[in-house]
């Protein structure tokens, strides 16, 4: 049965949707969305096309009659069906073949024969000027076509690259680069000259994961395998996440409260830690620890990525604190303990730098939950008008 209605250019749109109202269920709640966008002009065009021309004659005023029930059906096919535009289409076909170049300017950065002078008289110093040329060209390729991408899982490591990039602009300005407010950058080569060769390729360091090269790498590789997504915005992979990151964060409270440190009497009556519970926790927190960021490095989520960077950095900057209990840290970011090693620790030390390193760890694997499990369609990195946003981030900083 068709939905028929009489419309003025005039009307208030809700008495459309107020006789739809019996009909229950979510299909009203995407009636209510169309009804506020043909409101706010959306759809105008399209209701103009049926009944623009109709208000003078009769006749023009029946043949509004048999059109009006073709109207929804028209707008929700569109919505179930989107096209994508000519300039969309060159933008992803732009995208995906941008995400390899930039890998390949990357690599080159990252390899230690481009610091060096060559045979035939090529010095270092202009191999290492031509790298950062066609690193900076390639990278504002690659943000100009994400902006103009449909392809959202990909879009979401573009921004986090993006946000790599704000996050590191001092020390890249001082190899003369600079990160502009639309998120491309610009090379000066006199001031990239003066900086020499070392400070580049200690930015672009392979052999430090929490390196700007490294991290932007990382996020350009999983741009480049990036998969679809389910019916509720996320990747499979994202649903593994939340879980694991769930995980986590109780390992870190656990690890952060006074519970867990604890005193307990010997059968001699001394009072002593319990260092086998407290093991224990330490082995399940570095287990939950890598199983999520196993499963995160192939979220599309920018929220999500944020997050997983913060813990990361916060992992780097505690590595000697860690050694010290037998928990080391390898290039790829995961941890591996030695249990010999932490049994012998002094458990007050253990519990004083758990209590600042997991209470943080809990608050930023929390957050990975709550976006991988909630927010798995609010992280693409980019707004509506194409600028840049970065999420997960601000609203929770007094607390990370």
């Amino acid at each position: 049965m068709g939905i028929k209605l009489n419309v003025s250019m005039n009307q208030d749109y809700s008495q459309l949707f107020q006789s739809l109202s019996s009909g229950g269920g979510m299909g009203n709640l995407n009636f209510l969305s169309d009804y506020a966008s043909i409101k706010n002009g959306s759809y105008a065009k399209l209701m103009k096309t049926y009944y623009g021309g109709a208000q003078n004659s009769s006749t023009a005023s029946s043949s509004k009659k048999s059109g009006s029930s073709n109207v929804l059906d028209k707008i929700l096919d569109e919505k179930k069906n989107p096209k994508v535009s000519k300039e969309a289409q060159e933008a992803n076909a732009n995208l995906t073949s941008g995400l390899s170049t930039l890998k390949t300017s990357v690599s080159a950065l990252q390899n230690g024969k481009t610091y060096t002078d060559t045979a035939n008289g090529q010095s270092a110093a202009d191999k290492v000027v031509s790298a950062m040329k066609a690193y900076v060209s390639d990278y504002n390729d690659v943000v100009k076509a994400a902006k103009g991408s449909t392809l959202a899982n990909k879009t979401a490591y573009v921004a986090n690259m993006m946000s790599t990039t704000a996050a590191n602009a001092d020390k890249l300005a001082e190899i003369g680069v600079t990160v502009n407010s639309n998120g491309t950058i610009e090379l000066n080569e006199a001031k990239l000259r003066e900086a020499g060769t070392s400070k580049v390729q200690e930015m672009f360091s392979a052999s430090d994961i929490m390196s700007y090269g490294s991290t932007i790498s990382s996020r350009l590789q999983f741009a480049g395998s990036a998969s679809g997504t389910n019916a509720a915005g996320g990747t499979e992979a994202d649903k593994t996440t939340g879980s694991g990151a769930a995980a986590l964060k109780a390992d870190a409270r656990k690890l952060a409260a006074e519970e867990l440190f604890e005193m307990i009497k010997d059968k001699d009556g001394n009072e002593k830690y319990d260092v086998e519970k407290i093991l224990a926790t330490a082995k399940s927190f570095v287990s939950n620890y890598n199983k999520m960021f196993d499963s995160a490095e192939s979220s599309s989520n920018s929220g999500v990525l944020a997050n997983l960077s913060y813990i990361r950095e916060k992992t780097a900057r505690s590595a000697d604190a860690l050694k010290e209990f037998g928990i080391s840290v390898d290039q790829k970011g995961r941890m591996k303990i030695d249990e010999d090693t932490f049994k012998k620790s002094d458990m007050s030390k253990v519990q004083q730098f758990f209590k600042d390193y997991g209470s943080s760890v809990a608050t930023n694997a929390s957050l990975v939950d709550y976006y991988m499990t909630t927010q798995a369609n609010a992280a693409s990195g980019y707004t509506a008008d194409g600028g840049y946003n970065v999420q997960g981030n601000f609203r929770y900083a007094d607390t990370i």
